[in-house]
Formats: structure tokens, C-alpha cells, sequence
């Protein structure tokens, strides 16, 4: 399926948001996740299914002063 990932266009297999992460190598990481500008939880990300053209934001915290 085709998708926005930070704005760049991709194509996926994945149908959950869990999944595409993972498959991206930030499975464990301490990210942020927003689809369709609505931010999901990482509580529902296993049960969050992507959909033909969303628009997904993965962010990690930054820091500095």
C-alpha cells in the first residue's frame, strides 16, 4: 500500500502501525507516531491499522537547551 512516511512517499506491506515500525528498525525505539496529524499512543499502535494513503510521523525526542 502506498503511504507518506515523514513526508516521503513509500510502499508498504504492513498493516498496523506497530508493524511498520518495527519493519523500519525503530521497533524499540522512543518515538512519537502521528497519522493523519492525529497523534496514536504507542498503547494502540498494535491494533492501529494503516490505510491506503495515510500520512504518518515518526518522532524522536530531541535535547537542548
Amino acid at each position: 500500500m502506498k503511504i507518506l512516511l515523514n513526508g516521503s512517499p513509500q510502499e508498504v506491506p504492513e498493516t498496523t502501525l506497530s508493524t511498520l515500525l518495527e519493519n523500519q528498525g525503530l521497533g524499540g525505539a522512543k518515538v512519537a507516531t502521528a497519522v493523519n496529524g492525529a497523534f496514536i499512543p504507542a498503547t494502540m499502535r498494535d491494533d492501529y491499522l494503516i490505510q491506503e494513503g495515510d500520512s504518518i510521523e515518526v518522532l524522536a525526542p530531541m535535547q537542548g537547551g
